[in-house]
């Protein structure tokens, strides 16, 4: 069995996602990419934004979720994070 990811990993894969489509993807793209459920994501995307490392924006009609500069922070900070961990083989 599996294990399920923390709610960090989610947000990290979240932005992650965003980050490795330039910056900027529509919500049926990274709806796939994270791997969550309509109704997760929409949660998840709300708090993103509310916090303010994910934007929504619309051109030509069309809705897209694009990457903060606090976003592109916490993704580096949570990098290295991780590195540490690793280092201590946790």
């Amino acid at each position: 069995m599996k294990n399920r990811r923390s709610r960090i990993d989610v947000i990290y894969d979240i932005l992650v996602a965003v980050e490795g489509e330039g910056g900027s993807i529509k919500p049926t793209r990274l709806l796939y990419k994270s791997n969550l459920s309509y109704k997760l994501l929409n949660a998840y995307l709300r708090e993103l934004i509310e916090k303010g490392m994910l934007a929504e924006e619309v051109e030509k009609k069309k809705k897209f979720i694009v990457l903060t500069e606090n976003g592109k922070r916490f993704i580096s900070e949570l990098r290295k994070m991780k590195r540490f961990l690793e280092s201590f083989g946790l």
